[in-house]
C-alpha cells in the first residue's frame, strides 16, 4: 500500500463524520422550517378561529417563538461552520504531523505503559530495516542490546514518573544483525485524568558520528603511519605502571627506547616513501616480536616463588624512534635480554621496493627506580641511554645510570651556552700553519674554531660535535669562513707571494649535508672578494665515503666553484686511494695517528710511505698532520711528503700569532722553522 492509499484510508473516517454532521444539521433545519411553516399558517388562519384579544396575544407569542427559532437556526449554522473550520485545521495539523513523522530521518515511536508499540515511523525501516508490522509483533525493548536494556527501561520509568525525558544513548540491533547506536529522547503524554500512559520516543542514529568520534580519539593517541600508540598514550601507560610499582615494591618494569641506526641516510637515498614503508615493516616486526616477550621474561621467573605476569606494549614516538614498555619483570637482565632479542629480529633483512635492506638499532633501557616521579623522566632516561649506545658504536644497548643523566644535563647546558655564545660573538678563529718541508715556508693556514669563555679558551674537541649535531655549526662556520677570508685578504695585501697564501677550512657532516653548500661558500667568497683557488675545503674521509655517490656530486660542485679540495684524516676510515679516484680532490692529509709513529714503528712508517707514493701517482699532494718532532719531520722529508703541520712548527694561535710568523718569513727574512729543512 503506497502513501497515497494510506492518506485516502486515513481521510475516509473524517469524511463520514462530516457527512453525518451535515445530515443532522439538515434534519434540524427541516424540523425548524416545518415548525415555522405551522406558525405562519396559524398566524394567517388564527383570526377566524379566536377572539380578537386572544388572537392578539397568541400572535405576539408566536412571533417571538419564530424569532427564537430563527436565531437558533442561525446560531446552529454558525457553530457548524466554526466546527468545520476547526476540524479542517486539526486535519491539516494531523496531515503535517504525518508528513513530518513519515519523512523524518529520526525514528519516532509511541509506546504505552506496558511497552507495547502503538506507532512506529517509516524511518525505522530505513534505518533498522524493520517494517511497522514487524515492530508491532515485538516488545519495544527486544531489539535493544542486552547490556543496555535495563538502562532504557529505567529511563522510560523515570520519564513516566517525572514527566521529563533525558537524552540516552544505547545500541539497537539492525535487521541484518549489526548493532547501531541510537540517541533517544522520550516525551511523556498524559491522558484525560492527567496520568502518563504513553511515551513519544524520538531516536536518532548516531552510529557514524560515534565512529568518527572514536576515530578521532584513536588518531589522537596513535601514530597515523604505523597505527601504534603514540607518545601521549605510551606516557599514560608508563604513568600507570609507575603508580603500580610505587604501591607494590615487588612490581618492576622497564622502558626500552629504540632508534634505528643511519635511518636518515636510507631515507635520503631512497626517498620518504621507501622510508615510510620500512618503518611500517619494522613496526610489524616489533609488534610480532613483543608477543614473545612474556615467554622471554617468564623463562627467568620460573624459579621465583611468586612469579608476576609480564606484558609488553610498543609505541612509535615519531621518526624512527620506537619504545617498548616491559611490565612485571624481575630485574634489568630481563630487559637486556628483550633488547638483544629485538636487535636480532631487526637484523634480519627487510625488502623495500624490491631492494634488500639491512638495518640495526641502538637501544636504551631505563629500569624502574624509586626516584622516578613521572613517566616523562623514565622515557627521557631511556633516550639518554640510547644516545650513549649510539656514541659507543651503535647496534648495541645501554642501561641508564646516574652518570648518563649528569652527562645529559651538562650537554643540555652546553647547547644553551653555545647558542648564547653565537649571539654574544664568543667564537674566535685561530690559525695553524701548514709548512712546506722543502722550503720551510708557510704555504697556508688551517682556520680553527675556538670558544672564548669567561673561564678560558675551549678547543673544538669540547664543543664541535655537539655544535654539529644541533645545527649550531652552520652559522658558526659561516662566521669562521667569513672572518678567515677577511684575514686572508689582509695577508695577501701585506705579504704578497707566489703562489699566494691559502686558508684551509673544515666541513662538518651537518654542513656537507646542506644541498646548497657550494652556493653558500661561493656567496661568502664573492662578498669578501677572495679568489676561490685560495681556499682549501677539507672533508674527512668518513664524510666522503658515507655516501660516495652524493659526495661525488657535492665535491664536483665545489670543484666547479674553483676551491681547492682536501681529504682530511685519511687512514681512519674504510676507503682506499683507488676509491678516491672518482673524487675531484687535490690534497690528501694523512691522519696524525700514523704520523705519530712514523719514526718509531716500522710497519706504520711503511704504510705512510705507500700512501704518499700512491697519492703522488694519482697526482695528489700530501699533508702530514700532527708532526711534533724533528725525527718525524726528517722521515717525512725523505718520503717526499710535500707539506706538514703540527706542534713542531706551531700550535694554533690567534691572528696576531699568525701575523708574527708571516712577518718573520716574508718581511724580516728569518727562517721560522730551520730544523724542518736540515
Amino acid at each position: 500500500m503506497n502513501n497515497e492509499q494510506h492518506k485516502q484510508r486515513r481521510m475516509r473516517p473524517m469524511r463520514q463524520v462530516e457527512a453525518r454532521e451535515w445530515w443532522l444539521l439538515g434534519f434540524a433545519v427541516t424540523v425548524t422550517l416545518v415548525l415555522m411553516a405551522g406558525i405562519v399558517s396559524l398566524t394567517f388562519s388564527g383570526p377566524r378561529l379566536l377572539e380578537n384579544s386572544e388572537w392578539f396575544d397568541l400572535k405576539e407569542w408566536v412571533r417571538g417563538l419564530a424569532c427564537l427559532v430563527l436565531l437558533f437556526d442561525i446560531y446552529t449554522v454558525y457553530q457548524q461552520l466554526q466546527l468545520q473550520r476547526v476540524r479542517r485545521e486539526l486535519m491539516q495539523r494531523n496531515q503535517l504531523f504525518e508528513v513530518i513523522t513519515e519523512n523524518a530521518a529520526d525514528m519516532i515511536a509511541v509506546i504505552d505503559h506496558a511497552g507495547n508499540r502503538l506507532y512506529n515511523s517509516p524511518a525505522y525501516q530505513k534505518v533498522l530495516g524493520y517494517s511497522s508490522e514487524e515492530l508491532k509483533l515485538t516488545s519495544s525493548v527486544k531489539q535493544i542490546h542486552p547490556e543496555d536494556q535495563q538502562r532504557v527501561l529505567e529511563a522510560a520509568e523515570k520519564t513516566r514518573l517525572t514527566g521529563r525525558g533525558e537524552r540516552l544513548e544505547y545500541r539497537m540491533r539492525h535487521k541484518d544483525g549489526m548493532w547501531r547506536i541510537l540517541e533517544s529522547v522520550a516525551t511523556a503524554i498524559p491522558n484525560e485524568e492527567g496520568q502518563i500512559d504513553k511515551l513519544v520516543i524520538v531516536n536518532r542514529d548516531i552510529t557514524e558520528r560515534k565512529r568518527a568520534e572514536e576515530a578521532l580519539a584513536h588518531n589522537a593517541l596513535h601514530d597515523t603511519l604505523t597505527n601504534l600508540p603514540n607518545r601521549t598514550l605510551f606516557l599514560d601507560r608508563v604513568r600507570h605502571v609507575l603508580a603500580l610499582s610505587q604501591r607494590h615494591q615487588s612490581y618492576k618494569f622497564a622502558v626500552l627506547f629504540i632508534d634505528l641506526d643511519e635511518f636518515k641516510v636510507f631515507n635520503d637515498s631512497l626517498g620518504h616513501a621507501a622510508g615510510d614503508a620500512l618503518l611500517i615493516q619494522i613496526a610489524r616486526r616489533l609488534s610480532v616480536s613483543i608477543r614473545g616477550v612474556d615467554t622471554i621474561s617468564r623463562s627467568v621467573l620460573t624459579q621465583s616463588t611468586s612469579p608476576v605476569a609480564s606484558e609488553a606494549s610498543l609505541a612509535r614516538l615519531g621518526g624512527d624512534e620506537f619504545t617498548i614498555l616491559l611490565e612485571g619483570i624481575r630485574d634489568c637482565g630481563d630487559a637486556i635480554r628483550v633488547a638483544e632479542r629485538m636487535q636480532e629480529r631487526l637484523a634480519i633483512p627487510f625488502v623495500v621496493e624490491g631492494q634488500e635492506v639491512v638495518t640495526t638499532a641502538s637501544i636504551g633501557i631505563a629500569f624502574c627506580a624509586s626516584s622516578y616521579t613521572n613517566s616523562e623522566d623514565v622515557v627521557r632516561d631511556a633516550e639518554i641511554a640510547m644516545y650513549r649506545a649510539k656514541r659507543e658504536g651503535k647496534a648495541r644497548c645501554q642501561v641508564f645510570d646516574n652518570a648518563m643523566h649528569t652527562f645529559a644535563v651538562k650537554r643540555l647546558r652546553l647547547e644553551t651556552d653555545l647558542r648564547r655564545a653565537l649571539e654574544l660573538g664568543e667564537f674566535r678563529v685561530h690559525y695553524q700553519p701548514i709548512v712546506s718541508l722543502q722550503s720551510g715556508k708557510i704555504t697556508r693556514f688551517e682556520a680553527l674554531s675556538r670558544w672564548q669563555r669567561p673561564e678560558g679558551l675551549l678547543s673544538p674537541a669540547h664543543f664541535i660535535q655537539i655544535a654539529d649535531e644541533t645545527g649550531i655549526i652552520l652559522p658558526m662556520n659561516r662566521l669562521l669562513l667569513r672572518e678567515a677570508c677577511l684575514q686572508l685578504r689582509a695577508w695577501h695585501s701585506q705579504f704578497p707571494c707566489d703562489p699566494p697564501l691559502m686558508i684551509s677550512v673544515n666541513i662538518t657532516p651537518k654542513e656537507f649535508a646542506q644541498p646548497d653548500l657550494a652556493a653558500q661558500i661561493g656567496t661568502i667568497l664573492g662578498e669578501v672578494g677572495i679568489d676561490p683557488s685560495n681556499i682549501d675545503v677539507e672533508i674527512t674521509e668518513n664524510i666522503a665515503m658515507a655516501d660516495p655517490e652524493r659526495s661525488s656530486l657535492v665535491l664536483s660542485e665545489l670543484n666547479a666553484l674553483g676551491v681547492h679540495l682536501s681529504i682530511d684524516d685519511f687512514g681512519t676510515g674504510y676507503s682506499s686511494l683507488s676509491r678516491l679516484q672518482g673524487f675531484p680532490v687535490d690534497t690528501l692529509k694523512i691522519d696524525r695517528t700514523f704520523i705519530s709513529k712514523v719514526d718509531t714503528h716500522g710497519e706504520t712508517s711503511e704504510i705512510v710511505r705507500i700512501i704518499i707514493m700512491l697519492a703522488h701517482n694519482l697526482g695528489l699532494e700530501v699533508v702530514a698532520e700532527g708532526a711534533e718532532t724533528a725525527e718525524q719531520v726528517s722521515v717525512l722529508k725523505q718520503m717526499k711528503c710535500e707539506l706538514a703541520q703540527g706542534y713542531f712548527f706551531a700550535k694554533p694561535g690567534d691572528n696576531a700569532a699568525a701575523q708574527a710568523l708571516l712577518m718573520n718569513t716574508y718581511t724580516l727574512g728569518v727562517q721560522p722553522f730551520p730544523t724542518a729543512i736540515e
